[in-house]
């Protein structure tokens, strides 16, 4: 058996059909900002992305992402550029395998604004799991992603939760203002780019897990009718649960083996919490057929799972094995299987990614004119990091050959603490 055949036998390619999924995002899209059953929730943010930051004002800033939990102080000077003090990196609550309540779940973010409570008046709240944003700014919690367990929190406002806690710990209520992280991640694009006068703008995050924002008008958000008629605002496309691209016997027996089995679909075919344990599932099934030596094969049926990150350094480099991969007996000819068979994966992990950040962008309905590009702001180590298959240049070659058949003019951009800069934003002008 071939690789190409071993791959047909189990409905995995490298080569998406781009169109097709444009096609079923967009319509997905539409279908979720109308309120009819998407698996694109479509989330509004309430967030003008117009308004202007106030310089020298500042604002307490917590990130809960996927890994970590971060505070800090930001504020902005004169010429704009943000200022970032008093910074902390935390483990997020929930990801250490114990199930958390809700009052011990809030009181670790007080803890942790406690100490500069009397530096702000507000929070801007970076929260970066599936959240329904209300209209004063405070978000209830969808469900949980990226493995965490606090199922008490599912249903619950999340900002007011901080608040509460933090009340009853110092006497003194801020404003907390939630966002996701790629509205976040947006908004600090916007504030870097400006001089440029893009069109519009795209958040994007390639990191644990995955997600897209954009802007859009208002009259195309049916589900949202407290908006404001004639404006705009940032809508969290909430991608990683995207059922619409095709799936394959190694993706479903992944997905089979983790916990929240049932939700973000497409997440767990390109994130970094993920991408490993799909590679994992292809040596697997590979080692039953034959692909490899007796030894190696013995011990690729028995992988306990497989890193995103080791899986990457392998294929980059495969004489150097960690985590479960060190454990292997390998000649040579095993490693250029492993190559063979692993590097396809990354290889379809970013050309969905071309194809998610693209549907942001057509959808927004801007970059016509070259002069007025759309600004792709892009953050996650995912995105940046991993180097099999050279990951991402062979995005941006996919945006180029998706937009540019189209005449879409788009830069991508990366901005520093994007997360925390958006999320100061959003406190300051929400």
């Amino acid at each position: 058996m071939t690789i190409e055949e071993f791959f047909a036998s189990r409905s995995f390619s490298a080569e998406v059909d781009a169109a097709a999924l444009l096609a079923e995002f967009d319509r997905q899209m539409e279908d979720g900002l109308a309120g009819r059953p998407s698996s694109l929730q479509m989330i509004p943010s309430y967030l003008d992305a117009s308004r202007a930051v106030p310089a020298e004002t500042p604002v307490a800033v917590l990130d809960a992402g996927g890994t970590n939990l971060r505070v800090a102080v930001v504020w902005f000077d004169k010429s704009g550029k943000a200022r970032i003090e008093d910074f902390e990196k935390h483990r997020m609550p929930g990801t250490d395998g114990r199930v958390l309540g809700a009052d011990e779940f809030f009181g670790v973010f007080a803890d942790l604004l406690a100490p500069i409570s009397r530096r702000a008046d507000t929070v801007g709240f970076c929260f970066s799991y599936p959240t329904e944003i209300l209209p004063d700014l405070d978000g209830r919690l969808i469900r949980w992603s990226k493995q965490i367990e606090a199922p008490e929190i599912v249903g619950r406002k999340v900002g007011s939760g901080v608040a509460d806690a933090l009340e009853r710990k110092t006497g003194r209520r801020l404003a907390v203002k939630v966002l996701n992280d790629t509205a976040a991640t947006l908004l600090a694009g916007k504030a870097a780019g400006m001089s440029r006068r893009h069109s519009s703008y795209v958040g994007f995050i390639l990191g644990t897990g995955t997600n897209t924002a954009y802007i859009e008008r208002n009259s195309r958000i049916g589900k949202a009718p407290a908006l404001p008629a004639g404006g705009s605002t940032i809508v969290n496309v909430e991608s990683g649960g995207f059922d619409g691209a095709p799936r394959s016997d190694f993706d479903r027996a992944a997905v089979a083996r983790m916990r929240q089995a049932d939700t973000g679909l497409f997440e767990k075919m390109i994130s970094g919490a993920y991408v490993g344990e799909v590679g994992c599932e292809v040596l697997r099934a590979a080692a039953a057929e034959g692909f490899f030596t007796p030894a190696a094969a013995e011990a690729l049926k028995n992988l306990p799972g497989l890193a995103t990150i080791d899986l990457d350094d392998f294929v980059a480099n495969p004489f150097i094995g960690k985590g479960a991969l060190a454990a292997v007996p390998m000649e040579d000819s095993d490693r250029r299987a492993v190559m063979a068979l692993c590097e396809p994966v990354f290889l379809r992990a970013a050309r969905f990614t071309a194809a998610n950040i693209a549907a942001a962008v057509l959808r927004s309905g801007e970059g016509r004119d070259p002069l007025h590009p759309v600004c792709v702001t892009i953050d996650g180590s995912t995105y940046y990091k991993t180097r099999t298959g050279m990951f991402r240049s062979r995005v941006e070659e996919g945006l180029r050959d998706i937009l540019g058949a189209r005449d879409v003019s788009f830069e991508t951009i990366s901005v520093d603490e994007a997360p925390i800069v958006g999320s100061a934003i959003a406190g300051l002008v929400a």
